[in-house]
């Protein structure tokens, strides 16, 4: 007869090829998601580059420090993102972890 396993238990007959299939669907999932979202960061990349150069046309080269060290996050956020994607890392970027 078989006991009732404990939570978290598992027995060597089963087979875990689902339970690493469904980590894997999962991943997919996750990467669609962040997918969708670096699409939206680069279109943000693009009107604060936009917006930058035209402060610095107007202010004589010098560039807005707010928007700098906004552009300085993002790029930290994307290569986050991309490590994520390319299986270079498991920490999904913010808003899933900390944003450093």
């Amino acid at each position: 007869m078989s006991s009732p396993k404990a939570e978290g238990d598992f027995s060597l007959n089963e087979s875990r090829k689902g339970k690493a299939q469904e980590s894997l669907v999962m991943r997919l999932l996750w990467m669609v998601v962040i997918s969708v979202m670096l699409s939206l960061a680069q279109t943000v990349l693009t009107f604060v580059t936009i917006i930058q150069f035209i402060i610095m046309l107007v202010s004589g080269r010098q560039p807005n420090e707010r928007l700098a060290d906004f552009g300085t996050t993002l790029g930290i956020w994307i290569a986050k993102a991309a490590r994520y994607q390319t299986a270079a890392s498991e920490m999904r970027p913010w808003p899933w972890s900390e944003l450093d």
